[in-house]
């Protein structure tokens, strides 16, 4: 080994803000041996040679890795876990660079420079033009400045190009200086010199997977690469891994970035399309994908929406997909030996699956791609933002607080419709086929309030079943009810914002509360705002809403209603009106037994084997007496909090509440109102206000204010809720 080479192993990169910018993580320990410095150029040497920055990696110190994005590794000829040679480069200023796009025809209008600056380059190289270059170690602050609005009006987003040459050859470096020519037509890879794949999907275009890609590795690269490990073992290497999770969290994209990390030869079938309208035909094409699988050895075939071939046998009717399973089944684990085939298979329905194929020898792993979490959000969105022109006020954690529920295709939704909006904004202001404006370029950047909008048109997909929006109530819109919102923060709250506290002192959080009193108290408003101030998903389901006709449709809805809080915890699920769903067992029913049945759902839904983490459930009843007592003891219902009339201090507060927006006259006294409307709930006083707003229009439609004479009349006019109803008895 020369004096100044050092071999690493090759990982993944950690940051997104790496990706695609020529940067690569180096130990420290290793750039000691080598001598280099952060910004310097090292030459990395796979089955291919190419060049990259380099940048210290803290979290690998000793460990002799090397982090680099997917189009270093494809340009190095490397994959994860090989090692590659490294050493210092001697890097030469560019005078020409010729560069050909992959994927699409090109029009170039302005100077593209810019997006190419500091960038590292050799012939045979793929690389991606990005909005928001990297600048690191090349005069930092004073080239930023120089360069700050050459960076900002580049005329390309992400698009894909190839190097097909550099003058002067070898590893060269783009500067301010260099003749950057792209050509329009669109190159084929395999005619450049090096470059035998595409790199498409790289383990870094997939954010918040962390452990399901460690899984699919193991399980798919590790068997592919190093079959001699299995054999010294002496065991069989693992034949097929099952991808089953929600729509949209990243499945098939998981798979497409396997096989392109693992070179293998991949084959993808949709389902559906190998039925064929002859007897035996559909079964044909199986056995040709496989005999082409085996021929072309290490494979993978994906079968995406695998339960359209394969359903359970015992409840279709065709023929056809019975022939389809069993065909299958034997040439997954039939007499013949399969080799080196893998078989993916990816389904957002599992239970649809038939059980023969469920097992070890067939699908041996099943890997559950579920709704992504607050960081993992945050990772997918840096993803289908990193070519787009972000506004300084745009914060990624505060749009990663806000979509809950959101599984990838929504963010990568949210992201395009935000840009979309931008679009609509500068439409206007082109004309025709002409150049368009330098001025307009600089408007082209994605605001905050771009996001903002793009949020009302994107629904969560997790959550479209059963969803609504979170309500817009904080604790300032509740009067009053001090220690119930204390009560409500202990038990909601505090649980999903602070779980280490519980962990520490060893306790379990509360499953959940029921909130009783009269009606028109505020029990609703409060599971609204405990719902707004948690920052948690929220479905409210109302109570009649789960029974219906079909025996058996009202239990699947609640089985329903918890399967989705479970995936897209942290949540909090509402019962308004729970006796209607949940009233006491008798033995005796005259409904055919299905709120019996319901019962007996809810129990072990809240409180059964199944346990629920990070999931409350909020519920809502005037009838308290009527609810099932198992439902009341702790572990199911812990907090029973009695919402009763307000006091006198409490119905001031309600009184601010409800006439903060309303131009008073200086003659109204709100303690005065909050003294005369003793017996009055949250609900009569609201009413009282908005009756005084509108006594005062019935006399002036030009009135300014509203005063006291008006409240005084509204309070005997509104009688409260006791009171109305001893009066309706009486009339009748």
């Amino acid at each position: 080994m020369e004096k100044n080479e050092v071999k690493a192993k090759v990982a993944e990169a950690l940051s997104q803000s790496d990706v695609g910018k020529s940067i690569v993580r180096l130990d420290p320990k290793l750039m000691e041996k080598l001598g280099v410095r952060e910004g310097d150029v090292i030459e990395i040497e796979g089955k291919k040679v190419t060049g990259a920055i380099v940048r210290p990696s803290e979290t690998d110190v000793g460990l002799n890795v090397i982090r680099m994005d997917g189009y270093i590794r494809k340009n190095a000829g490397a994959s994860i876990g090989d090692e590659v040679k490294i050493r210092k480069a001697e890097v030469k200023e560019a005078e020409k660079v010729v560069l050909a796009p992959i994927d699409q025809h090109v029009m170039v209008r302005g100077d593209v420079r810019s997006a190419f600056i500091n960038r590292i380059l050799t012939k045979g190289d793929i690389i991606v033009s990005s909005l928001r270059p990297s600048i690191s170690g090349l005069g930092g602050g004073f080239f930023e400045e120089i360069f700050k609005e050459m960076m900002d009006l580049s005329p390309l987003g992400e698009i894909r190009f190839a190097v097909v040459s550099t003058k002067p050859p070898g590893i060269v470096r783009v500067t301010d200086t260099t003749d950057v020519e792209i050509q329009s037509k669109p190159v084929d890879v395999s005619e450049i010199e090096g470059i035998k794949s595409l790199t498409d999907v790289t383990y870094e275009d997939i954010g918040g997977m962390k452990e399901a890609i460690q899984k699919v590795r193991e399980m798919i690269e590790i068997p592919l690469k190093n079959p001699e490990l299995f054999e010294r073992l002496g065991i069989e290497p693992p034949k097929g891994v099952l991808l089953h999770g929600p729509p949209g969290t990243g499945k098939t994209l998981l798979a497409k970035a396997v096989a392109n990390e693992s070179d293998a030869h991949f084959i993808a079938i949709n389902g559906p399309e190998i039925m064929s309208k002859y007897v035996g035909g559909s079964e044909e094409r199986l056995r040709e994908i496989f005999k082409e699988a085996e021929e072309n050895a290490p494979s993978i075939i994906f079968i995406d929406e695998i339960d359209a071939i394969a359903p359970k046998r015992e409840e279709v009717t065709g023929e056809v997909e019975r022939r389809i399973v069993a065909q299958l089944l034997t040439l997954m684990d039939g007499l013949k030996a399969r080799g080196q085939v893998i078989v993916i298979g990816a389904t957002n329905r599992p239970d649809a699956l038939d059980p023969a194929l469920r097992r070890p020898g067939r699908f041996d792993r099943e890997i559950e791609i579920g709704v992504p979490d607050r960081d993992e959000r945050k990772e997918i969105l840096e993803i289908h933002t990193r070519g787009m022109p972000l506004a300084d006020d745009v914060d990624l954690d505060e749009l990663a607080d806000v979509t809950h529920g959101f599984v990838g295709a929504d963010l990568e939704a949210l992201c395009k419709e935000a840009a979309m909006r931008v679009l609509r904004r500068i439409l206007p202001k082109i004309k025709g086929k002409e150049k368009v404006p330098r001025e307009v370029l600089k408007e082209m950047v994605v605001t905050r309030e771009d996001f903002k909008n793009a949020l009302k048109e994107i629904q969560p997909s997790a959550l479209r079943e059963v969803t609504v929006q979170v309500p817009n109530v904080t604790w300032d819109d509740v009067g009053g009810l001090e220690d119930v919102k204390q009560e409500l923060r202990e038990t909601v709250e505090w649980p999903l914002k602070y779980p280490e506290k519980f962990k520490k002192f060893g306790i379990k959080p509360p499953k959940g509360v029921l909130l009783y009193g009269p009606p028109g108290t505020g029990k609703t408003l409060l599971a609204k705002a405990v719902a707004n101030e948690s920052g948690a998903n929220f479905i409210a389901i109302k109570g009649p809403e789960l029974l219906s006709k079909w025996v058996g449709e009202s239990e699947k809805g609640v089985r329903e209603v918890f399967r989705k809080a479970r995936q897209t915890a942290p949540t909090i699920v509402f019962f308004d009106e729970i006796d209607a769903i949940a009233s006491t067992r008798t033995g005796i029913s005259a409904d055919s037994g299905v709120t019996q049945r319901v019962v007996n759902q809810l129990l072990t839904e809240i409180d059964g084997l199944e346990e629920l983490e990070d999931v409350v459930v909020l519920a809502a009843t005037n009838r308290p007496d009527i609810i099932d007592p198992a439902l009341l003891r702790p572990g199911r219902f812990d907090r029973q909090i009695k919402i009763g009339k307000p006091d006198k201090e409490t119905r001031l507060k309600i009184f601010k509440v409800h006439t903060r927006n309303m131009p008073l006259a200086d003659d109204v006294d709100l303690e005065k109102l909050a003294e005369m409307t003793e017996g009055f709930v949250g609900a009569d006083i609201e009413a009282v206000c908005r009756e005084a707003a509108l006594m005062t229009l019935r006399e002036n439609l030009d009135a300014e204010e509203v005063p006291m004479k008006n409240f005084k009349k509204a309070i005997e006019k509104i009688k409260p809720q006791k009171k109305a109803r001893e009066e309706q008895i009486q009339y009748r």
